[in-house]
């Protein structure tokens, strides 16, 4: 009797069996974009890297082993996206590698990334119809240009803990809507020197944050996330969702996308180094 492995079926019935990790964030986002507020606006779908902390301060515990979606609102924690200036060099490093190797004739791993170096100001102004509803009025830092005026309403967030890792991760959900300068002045400012690597359907945003308040005292901070790069195709996508009207890659379209951008964003975290606060 021969001692390889001889080919094997999928399963006993030959097919693989669904990723519920994946189809639950699937669901998520989906339910998200069917049940938003009937407004104007781009729906922005992103995912931070950071650490998911208990209300004391220390990075959160949980008895799983592997990776794991939290149920929103089950646990009393905090996420906190905010990484050490050697991490943030860490994955300046890795992108910067990655977008030159990826341009490379005869690369054949992925597409290649694109890279834009952005310097832009955030202001924000108090909204008219609730306070908690920032408006933001977005700037070229070097030409003063206004590029963007919005106010972004939260939908939802889902945490996941990667307790293999040195970081762990939340999907985020916003709406947001345009909005007309806002006259008076700005409560507080956010200048971002931002890395954006795009890659396929994706953004890839390195950015250092120096945010000032009323006091004057400015924070710096350092933030990785990627985003779905098409709001347009995000909801096309998802209208199509199980219509049996529309083409089987019609209808798997949404998910797959939302595949590749699990993916993406557990590649990022699983290339985390020791640097985080």
């Amino acid at each position: 009797m021969s001692s390889s492995l001889p080919p094997l079926s999928l399963s006993i019935l030959g097919v693989e069996p669904l990723d519920e990790f994946i189809k639950e964030i699937a669901d998520f986002i989906h339910h998200m974009i069917v049940t938003r507020p009937d407004l104007p606006g781009n729906v922005e779908v992103e995912a931070k890297i950071g650490l998911l902390r208990e209300r004391g301060g220390g990075r959160m515990f949980l008895p799983v082993l592997v990776e794991t979606i939290l149920a929103p609102d089950s646990i009393d924690c905090r996420f906190e996206s905010n990484m050490t200036a050697a991490q943030h060099k860490h994955f300046n490093t890795l992108l910067n590698k990655l977008k030159i190797s990826s341009s490379q004739p005869g690369y054949a791993s992925s597409s290649p990334l694109d890279y834009h170096h952005l310097h832009l100001v955030d202001a924000f102004y108090p909204s008219e119809s609730n306070d908690r509803d920032k408006i933001r009025v977005t700037r070229d830092e070097k030409t003063g240009t206004v590029t963007e005026s919005m106010k972004k309403i939260r939908l939802g967030d889902l945490n996941v803990y990667s307790p293999k890792r040195m970081a762990d991760w939340r999907v985020s959900v916003n709406l947001e809507v345009p909005a007309p300068h806002p006259v008076g002045s700005s409560t507080h400012t956010r200048k971002k020197d931002r890395m954006s690597y795009s890659h396929e359907e994706f953004n890839i945003d390195l950015t250092q944050v120096t945010s000032t308040n009323p006091s004057g005292t400015p924070e710096i901070l350092h933030e990785l996330e990627i985003e779905i790069a098409r709001p347009a195709l995000l909801l096309s996508t998802a209208a199509k969702r199980g219509d049996m009207n529309a083409s089987e890659h019609e209808r798997d379209a949404f998910d797959e996308l939302i595949r590749a951008f699990v993916n993406n964003a557990r590649i990022l975290v699983r290339n985390a180094s020791d640097g985080w606060h």
